[in-house]
C-alpha cells in the first residue's frame, strides 16, 4: 500500500487536466486557453504525457491533430477521473446552485433523455445556470461493474436491475411508463393482435444480445413474459432509433409509450396495445451512498425528482 501511495505522490495531477483538454480540443493552442496556461506550457505538458505513455497521443492528420488509438482509449477514462477528482475536492464545501460551476456526470438511455431531458434541462437553466452536465448514453449491459462505475460518476438512471441492488447503492423512483407495440401506419396488424400475430412479424429490438448471458435490457425480458420468440430483423443500440426502421415496413417493435407517442403523433406510425400482461416501465435514479451527504448531489437528486414529478401519476 505504501508503494502505491508513493507512486501516486510522484504524479503531477495537473497532467490529467492537460490530457483531458488536449484530447478534447485536439489543438495545443486551444487546450492552453482552456487550461489558462501559455501555448509553450501546453506543448511541454504534451511532451511529458507522450513520454509517460510511450505514445504520440495526438498525430497530425487532415485538418489538424487526430488522437491515436491509445488516446481514444484514454479519452473516456480521463473524463471520468477528472470528474471524480472535481467532486472529491468539492465535497464538504457550501453549495449554491446559483453560482456553482460543478459538472455532474449521469449515465442514462436515450429514452430517458427524450422523456426527462427537456424538463431537467429547464430546471438546471433556471436554478443553476453555470452548472455543467455530462450525459453518457448507456450501453447494452448498462454498466459492467455497477459499484465501481457509480462511485466514479454522479449516478445512473435505469430500470431496477439486480446488479444495482447492493447496500452501497441507493435509489429513488423517478417515473413510470407502459409498453406498447409500434408499427407502420399501413401495417395490416389488427388493433387487438394475438400472440400468433406477433410471432409472424419481423421485429426491431434495441439492446438485444444473441449470445452470452441473458441481457439486462428490459425489452427481451418483456418479450419472454409474453411468450414471444421474436424473429429479429434489426438490432439497434438505441431506443430512439427503433421507429425509423418501422416506417413503410411490416416490422414491429415494443417501445415505451412516452417515447412511442413522440413518433406516432404523425401519420407514419401507430401504437397498438400488446396482448397479455407486461411489467411496467420503471425508471430510477441510482447513486453511491458516498454522495448521500454531499449538498450538491442532494440538489441533483431533488432536481431530477422535481423534473420527473409531472410524469408520475
Amino acid at each position: 500500500m505504501t508503494r502505491g501511495r508513493a507512486h501516486l505522490a510522484n504524479l503531477d495531477l495537473n497532467l490529467l487536466v492537460a490530457l483531458r483538454e488536449l484530447i478534447r480540443e485536439r489543438n495545443v493552442t486551444r487546450a492552453a486557453e482552456r487550461i489558462g496556461i501559455t501555448q509553450p506550457a501546453a506543448s511541454a505538458a504534451l511532451s511529458r504525457l507522450r513520454r509517460h505513455f510511450g505514445d504520440e497521443l495526438l498525430v497530425r492528420g487532415r485538418g489538424g491533430y487526430v488522437p491515436t488509438p491509445l488516446a481514444a482509449q484514454l479519452d473516456e477514462q480521463v473524463e471520468v477521473v477528472c470528474a471524480a477528482l472535481e467532486r472529491l475536492f468539492a465535497t464538504g464545501k457550501e453549495f449554491s446552485p446559483e453560482t456553482s460551476t460543478r459538472e455532474f456526470t449521469l449515465l442514462m438511455a436515450d429514452y430517458t433523455v427524450a422523456v426527462l431531458g427537456e424538463r431537467f434541462s429547464r430546471l438546471m437553466a433556471e436554478q443553476a445556470p453555470r452548472i455543467g452536465l455530462h450525459v453518457r448514453l448507456v450501453g447494452e449491459s448498462l454498466i459492467a461493474d455497477a459499484t465501481e462505475s457509480i462511485r466514479l460518476i454522479d449516478g445512473v438512471i435505469s430500470p431496477p436491475v439486480n446488479r444495482f441492488r447492493i447496500p452501497e447503492i441507493n435509489s429513488v423512483e423517478l417515473f413510470r411508463d407502459r409498453w406498447v407495440c409500434l408499427v407502420s401506419a399501413d401495417s395490416p396488424l389488427p388493433e387487438a393482435p394475438g400472440l400468433e400475430d406477433l410471432a409472424e412479424l419481423d421485429w426491431v429490438v434495441p439492446y438485444h444480445r444473441d449470445q452470452g448471458p441473458p441481457s439486462a435490457a428490459p425489452i427481451p425480458r418483456q418479450l419472454a413474459l409474453l411468450g414471444v420468440r421474436p424473429r429479429i430483423a434489426i438490432r439497434v443500440e438505441s431506443y430512439r432509433a427503433v421507429p425509423h426502421f418501422l416506417i413503410g415496413t411490416n416490422r414491429i417493435a415494443l417501445l415505451q409509450q412516452r417515447l412511442a407517442t413522440q413518433f406516432a403523433d404523425g401519420a407514419q406510425l401507430r401504437m397498438i396495445d400488446p396482448p397479455g400482461e407486461l411489467e411496467p416501465v420503471v425508471e430510477e435514479f441510482w447513486w453511491h451512498r458516498n454522495f448521500d451527504d454531499d449538498p450538491a448531489h442532494r440538489w441533483l437528486r431533488e432536481t431530477l425528482t422535481a423534473a420527473a414529478s409531472p410524469l408520475r401519476p
